[in-house]
This record gives structure tokens, C-alpha cells and sequence, in this order.
């Protein structure tokens, strides 16, 4: 006899807690690791790579301010954040929700803030990309240039910078228009999704390198209004 007829709840995705509901998740799993481990992780690691690029630096550039030892660890975090943290959603994007890897499950927690991570957003996947290949190198290039003293470091810094600060504006506004616009959200109601990891950990992104740009152009500024001078005192000569 044949069997029940075959229909489309068969062949379902897994039901997943991400907003907005109904989202389509290929393959999703929940988290193996706690939220407390996966926390744990990301904040030691970022205390390890600020110590050793501490050491590392002061060794070979001992005369280092405490700004340029603080921009300086600024640049490394966000580079390698961008290179191997965003990197390895750009390079698993399309399978991040089964994943279960440690990075894999990173993403699938902050995803609670931002589910677009695990459903194949275009606009967040091209960023990121820029990001991982444009952005993350350069932070890398800009943190060298400081602990070398270069004069190329502040139009360099003006640049990463402000590419950061417009990926980020632009990564909020496509957020917040789909809310307001079409009703979509896709964070979870929860405050410390929102809040936490979707305006405070992001707003990093906008509120330092908005600081460095001002900082770089007031240095630029003041370097070629002294150099004007310099020129117009020898004209009175």
C-alpha cells in the first residue's frame, strides 16, 4: 500500500528562538557552549591579545605615550577581530546556524541581537567582507605605523576609520529602516540582546574611530597651519 502522502512540514527547517519568527535557518542547532563560556572566551582573549601587543610594543618602541599605546591596542583588537572573527563568517556564512564550532558559536549568540548573520543577508555578508579584506588589514597596518612613528600614520588612520565608522552607521540604519518601515526586527525583545551586544558592542565601532578622525585631522590641520607659517615668516624676510 503506499504510504502518507509526502507534504512541505517534512521537509521543514528546525524551529530556532532568532527574530523576526519564521526565519529560515538551514540546518540550525542550538549552542553546545554556555553563554558564560562563550563570553568568558571572547573577553580573556581580548585581555591576552591586549597584554601581549602591550609587551610586544613597549620592547620595541619604549618612548610610546599611553595614546598611542591605547590606539595602538585599539587597532590590533579591531584587525583581528575583522580578519579572523569576521572571517570566518564570511568564509561559513551559508552554514554558521549548524555549526558548532566555538566562532560558530559565537556568531549563533550574538545572532540573538541580529539574525541576519544566519540567514544569508547581502548587505551584511558585503560588508563584511570589506571589512575582513580592506578594513582588518589596515587596522593591522595603521597600529605598525604608530609603534614606527611614521607620518603616514594619521592619513592612514583617517581612512580605516572612517571606513569603519560608515560600514557600522550603515549597518545600524539598514537595521533600524527595516523596523520602522516594513516591521521587521530582527533582534530578540530582550534587553541584553539589544542593548548589549547590538548598541553598546557596536557603538564601539562608531564612537572610536570617530574620536581618531578627529584626532588625525586636528594633528593635519595643525601641522600644515605651523608649516604656513613657517612660510609666510620667511616671505617677511
Amino acid at each position: 500500500m503506499p504510504g502518507p502522502p509526502v507534504t512541505t512540514t517534512d521537509f521543514a527547517e528546525p524551529s530556532n528562538p532568532y527574530y523576526p519568527t519564521g526565519s529560515s535557518i538551514a540546518g540550525w542547532k542550538p549552542n553546545e557552549s554556555s553563554v558564560f563560556t562563550l563570553l568568558g572566551a571572547f573577553f580573556g582573549a581580548s585581555v591576552v591579545l591586549f597584554t601581549s601587543t602591550f609587551i610586544l610594543v613597549k620592547r620595541i618602541q619604549p618612548t610610546l605615550t599611553r595614546s598611542e599605546l591605547l590606539t595602538i591596542m585599539w587597532f590590533v583588537l579591531s584587525g583581528t577581530i575583522h580578519i579572523f572573527f569576521e572571517g570566518y563568517y564570511i568564509s561559513n556564512f551559508s552554514s554558521l546556524g549548524s555549526q558548532q564550532t566555538f566562532i560558530a558559536q559565537m556568531w549563533k549568540e550574538y545572532s540573538f541581537s541580529d539574525s541576519r548573520y544566519l540567514t544569508s543577508n547581502g548587505l551584511v555578508f558585503c560588508l563584511e567582507t570589506i571589512t575582513v579584506f580592506v578594513w582588518g588589514p589596515g587596522c593591522l597596518l595603521v597600529a605598525a605605523l604608530i609603534v614606527s612613528r611614521s607620518p603616514w600614520r594619521h592619513p592612514l588612520q583617517i581612512v580605516v576609520s572612517l571606513g569603519q565608522l560608515y560600514g557600522d552607521t550603515l549597518y545600524y540604519a539598514t537595521s533600524f529602516f527595516d523596523e520602522a518601515v516594513h516591521g521587521i526586527s530582527y533582534s530578540r525583545p530582550e534587553a541584553f540582546y539589544f542593548w548589549f551586544y547590538f548598541v553598546f558592542m557596536n557603538s564601539l565601532w562608531i564612537i572610536i574611530p570617530a574620536a581618531l578622525i578627529f584626532q588625525s585631522s586636528w594633528t593635519a590641520a595643525s601641522a600644515i597651519a605651523a608649516a604656513s607659517q613657517r612660510v609666510e615668516s620667511k616671505k617677511l624676510r
